[in-house]
């Protein structure tokens, strides 16, 4: 079994920044990509941002500029930099790694953009 724990969400003010964080553990066997997606009340979960083995990434339209992923593959750890957060990117973000035996999410972590 493989288990991702997020962290680094929270309450933000507009303009803020916050960092994500999740750890993968457990049994693990050729990570691939790894990523973020996020879920807004009333709304499907969209992709945020996704980093390849090899560290090329990509993301959403709403996000680029602002938001920055990186990996640390000797932490088997995958991070969110937000910056110059909006009220819109308020939802549920959740963390997700490919690996051998397929996708695996984590459990989400709440961020609020909020005055």
């Amino acid at each position: 079994q493989v288990q991702l724990v997020e962290s680094g969400g929270g309450l933000v003010q507009p303009g803020g920044s916050l960092r994500l964080s999740c750890v993968a553990s457990g049994r693990i066997f050729s990570i691939d990509a790894m990523g973020w997606y996020r879920q807004a009340p009333g709304s499907g979960r969209d992709s945020v941002a996704v980093i390849s083995s090899g560290g090329s990434t990509s993301y959403a339209d709403s996000v680029r500029d602002r938001f920055a992923i990186s990996r640390d593959n000797a932490k088997n750890t995958v991070y969110l930099q937000m910056n110059s957060l909006k009220p819109e990117d308020t939802a549920v973000y959740y963390c997700f790694v490919d690996h051998l035996f397929g996708r695996r999410w984590g459990q989400g972590t709440q961020v609020t953009v909020s005055s």
